[in-house]
């Protein structure tokens, strides 16, 4: 017959918290998890400088299309 008490002990041994690896899980979850929020805090402190308004481009790039070059003359010379 098996003591009652021994097969406790044994259980208790075997818990999760008694597993180093998931505590080790839990720490770099939280740690990320604080990371993330840090970077919120900072990015929300620190605002953006505005860039300087370039008219009608972005990037140096034209957003209008230009306007038509005139048609050559009709006449043959």
């Amino acid at each position: 017959m098996s003591n009652p008490a021994a097969k406790h002990a044994e259980c208790a041994q075997q818990a999760w918290y008694r597993q180093p690896i998931l505590w080790l899980g839990i720490v770099v979850f939280a740690g990320s998890l604080a990371g993330c929020i840090w970077m919120i805090v900072l990015g929300s402190q620190h605002a953006d400088q505005p860039l300087p308004n370039a008219g009608a481009a972005l990037m140096k790039m034209q957003l209008e299309r230009p306007a038509d070059p005139p048609e050559p003359a009709s006449d043959p010379p």
